[in-house]
């Protein structure tokens, strides 16, 4: 039986543990080539996606805040334009990027959510 003195450290730690864990995961990383090299714009898009997106997307793509990207981008935009254009402009509760990311990133982060992300 849990004791009532013990029980706020026990939180804390709890606590504390499911912040780190959460905090640790990082978005998928991008697959090797055939030259045994991931392409540098996926991972560009990568580093992207992790600071500027998953925050709400999720690290895998799966939703939180913002809708899941993973395995449905491409079905949503079946044009990439269309998906860079919500990037660059926002959407609904999405903030734009257009004056916070290159079109480089914009490109790079649009080809990792569809080619890796699914």
């Amino acid at each position: 039986m849990w004791s009532p003195t013990l029980r706020p450290p026990v939180v804390a730690v709890m606590s504390v543990a499911l912040f780190i864990g959460a905090c640790a995961s990082a978005p998928p990383e991008v697959p090797v080539g055939p030259d045994g090299e991931p392409d540098p714009v996926l991972v560009s898009g990568r580093e992207v996606y992790a600071a500027r997106c998953s925050s709400c997307h999720g690290s895998a793509g799966d939703g939180g805040s913002g809708p899941r990207l993973a395995g449905v981008v491409a079905d949503v935009f079946p044009d990439p334009g269309d998906q860079a254009l919500v990037i660059r402009e926002g959407r609904d509760n999405m903030p734009g990027f257009d004056s916070r990311l290159s079109d480089d990133q914009i490109d790079a982060v649009v080809r990792y959510t569809r080619e890796v992300l699914g």
